[in-house]
């Protein structure tokens, strides 16, 4: 159990494109009907209309007690960044794909969110990257990945990388993917980096099509302090948090990232079941599956409806 919602502020994040009115019509009825604040963010105005109380991304970030992410992963990534400075509960409700983040399916909205107001769920904390005052300015939080790219698409990066004050080598590559353990099943899995327990505290190193230096990918402790170096006659790069955000990074500058490790608070309402569903989500990517581990795919409803199976295993 965890601290309820009953009389607390659940900021409400969507998609910005996808069709989710369905699932913001019965979470803006559902809340009215119990006493429950909405908050969202002035720039979603057009997607959730009237029934919510629209504040700024900074009110929002400081005044949820909850966040409902409507979606797929990336949405439910956007989420846990708004958030990140001070971690709440973040639930995500998946109309993407796979949805390796997001837990439950649109069907499933009411007795969830019930189950929020009632503190009937638990929590599971993600570590995630963060970049320091020293490209632009400004923080940056990435829960997946910062993917070191020339500023020029087909361009090469060439980079040095210390680790904990040391030199540990240099890159020339088409891009470098600095991973969190949630992220390593994304862009760092795709470019031939291990997949790294979300229960495992780690930062994964990997060059993406590498020319020269540093092949393989590196595996580092989390209090192991990362810094990228652009030599000084470098092509200017750019920086990315999570395939968003980006941020120039200039020939000749220091980019330093620190692995923080309880940044978000990720709700669960069944880990078992969410940790057997990954697993056979992560299958399809690359290894095969027998019949029956496809079974576990298809919502239990239509399994009965159709008299597939019996059930699949652990519902």
């Amino acid at each position: 159990m965890t601290a309820p919602l009953r009389t607390g502020s659940l900021g409400l994040v969507v998609h910005p494109s996808t069709a989710v009115a369905g699932s913001v019509e019965r979470t803006l009825r559902w809340a009215d009907g119990h006493g429950l604040t909405i908050l969202a963010r002035t720039a979603d105005r057009a997607r959730i209309g009237d029934g919510a109380e629209y504040v700024d991304d900074a009110e929002f970030a400081a005044r949820a007690d909850g966040v409902l992410s409507l979606g797929g992963d990336g949405t439910m990534l956007g989420a846990l960044r708004l958030v990140a400075a001070r971690p709440v509960p973040v639930l995500g409700v998946n109309h993407g794909h796979l949805g390796f983040l997001t837990e439950i399916e649109p069907s499933d909205l009411e007795p969830t969110l019930a189950r929020l107001v009632e503190g009937d769920f638990s929590v599971e904390s993600r570590g995630a990257l963060r970049l320091g005052s020293t490209v632009d300015g400004t923080s940056l939080t990435a829960f997946n990945d910062l993917v070191l790219r020339a500023a020029t698409r087909g361009g090469t990066t060439a980079v040095d990388l210390d680790v904990a004050g040391e030199h540990f080598g240099h890159y020339r590559a088409d891009a470098l993917v600095v991973s969190s353990p949630s992220g390593s099943t994304a862009y760092n899995y795709a470019a031939g980096g291990p997949v790294v327990s979300p229960s495992l505290h780690a930062v994964v190193v990997t060059p993406v099509a590498p020319m020269s230096g540093i092949s393989r990918p590196v595996v580092l402790g989390p209090e192991e302090t990362i810094v990228l170096t652009l030599p000084r006659d470098a092509h200017p790069a750019v920086l990315e948090a999570d395939g968003a955000e980006p941020r120039d990074v200039a020939a000749g500058a220091a980019v330093r990232i620190d692995y923080v490790p309880d940044a978000a608070r990720i709700v669960r309402l069944d880990p078992a079941r969410h940790a057997r569903r990954s697993r056979v989500k992560l299958s399809l990517l690359d290894l095969p599956l027998r019949p029956d581990q496809l079974l576990e795919l298809i919502p239990a409803e239509l399994r009965t409806a159709r008299g597939i199976g019996g059930g699949a295993p652990g519902q």
